[in-house]
């Protein structure tokens, strides 16, 4: 366990009530921010601090330790540092977990990319800094009210450079902090040290303070949450089918007879995984028939009603010619997790069991039902075509 992320999560706040439960691209921003640290490659674990049930319970299920903070260390006046600290306290007693890194993220910033989580750890954990910050890049003049009118905070008011002619400023976005511990642990502070800024984009750069924030956030998640949904570079799927290919309900009539939903987008992503000869298999316990009616829908394949599914898959992915290491799962419960366990790219739908969501390696946007599955074939196509366009570049 050598990097610890902590976002701090507390119930109260007089901005936006509740605002770390405010949901911004259809999921909580606490939600948000534990996705953003479970899918970036260098955090071994990741916990929320709160002193609100509610937000443990959402954290929880989306895949996050849970840390009790007590109430001394959750009012106006608390530093998110000593939230950290505790949390790290507390990791220690419970997991002996004695990180060399520890990042604080933020829950108001909801377009975190885990790229750039990484990028901020590696400059730490190779020793280039002891603590790196997000930031933007900003060519603003600032300004200041003083005793004889406005005066200029970081230019002189008599010369106005060009763009061009100006240093680099940048404006800290309050995302993240990644901190060499032991220097965290001896100030009590998040700034020691060698101080370095890792540029984010100005997109990702939104902290929700006020309610406008929030809704300029929630305009942006649509294209923002698209546009930066990591691709998944695999040769195969095997998906699961209740929970992911449905909302995981049944509606039973007075006879007895059981009835799903399926998404219709989630069918043309499969068609087109089956146009771009991506193998794609249903594997399922369930034994509805409808399972198996949905699939011959589709055109795929499907294997229903058994108990191993780890072996039924393992004789697919042999049969197809693909190596388990380049098969992506998708699924949302426990009885998933063999097989998630055993190829290359897990992948859980949003809302999955708390060990699905630990174990994925990436958490989909759509929920199962709902778009997930069109969700997942487009990350795979999209891999696809860069490693085309490589290609293309290298001839």
């Amino acid at each position: 366990m050598n990097v610890v992320a902590v976002i701090p999560a507390r119930g109260g706040s007089k901005g936006v009530p509740l605002k770390n439960l405010a949901e911004v691209g259809g999921m909580p921003l606490v939600a948000r921010a534990v996705r953003a640290c479970s899918e970036a490659t260098r955090v071994d674990v990741v916990a929320v601090s709160t002193d609100d049930p509610r937000i443990a319970e959402v954290a929880t299920e989306a895949g996050a330790r849970t840390v009790t903070r007590p109430a001394e260390l959750a009012g106006d006046l608390a530093s998110s540092e000593s939230a950290v600290l505790h949390a790290l306290d507390v990791l220690t007693g419970d997991l002996g977990a004695r990180p060399e890194v520890t990042v604080l993220v933020q829950c108001t910033s909801p377009f975190i990319d885990p790229a750039d989580l990484d990028g901020a750890i590696a400059r730490v954990v190779d020793g280039s800094a002891d603590v790196v910050l997000s930031g933007t890049e900003t060519h603003e003049f600032l300004w200041r009210p003083g005793e004889d009118g406005a005066e200029g905070v970081n230019h002189d008011v008599h010369h106005r450079p060009r763009r061009q002619d100006r240093g680099v400023e940048y404006r800290e976005t309050g995302a993240f902090y990644v901190m060499r511990t032991a220097g965290l642990r001896e100030g009590g502070h998040r700034f020691f040290g060698r101080i370095e800024v890792w540029p984010v984009p100005a997109r990702h750069a939104l902290e929700i303070d006020e309610p406008a924030d929030l809704d300029l956030a929630r305009s942006l998640a649509a294209a923002e949450d698209r546009g930066g949904a990591t691709p998944i570079d695999v040769d195969a799927v095997v998906s699961d089918f209740d929970g992911v290919h449905t909302d995981d309900r049944v509606t039973v009539d007075q006879d007895g007879r059981e009835a799903v939903t399926v998404s219709r987008s989630d069918g043309m992503g499969v068609a087109r995984l089956r146009r771009a000869g991506v193998p794609l298999l249903i594997l399922s316990t369930e034994t509805n028939p409808v399972v198996a009616a949905r699939a011959a829908k589709l055109g795929v394949p499907c294997v229903h009603g058994v108990e191993d599914k780890v072996t039924a898959m393992e004789k697919w992915v042999a049969d197809v010619g693909v190596p388990l290491d380049r098969v992506a799962y998708l699924g949302n419960d426990v009885n998933d997790l063999a097989c998630m366990a055993r190829v290359g790219w897990p992948v859980a739908v949003p809302g999955a069991h708390p060990r699905v969501l630990a174990l994925a390696k990436t958490v989909l946007h759509r929920p199962g039902g709902d778009g997930a599955v069109r969700e997942l074939s487009e990350r795979v196509l999209a891999a696809r075509t860069q490693g085309d366009e490589r290609g293309s570049e290298r001839g």
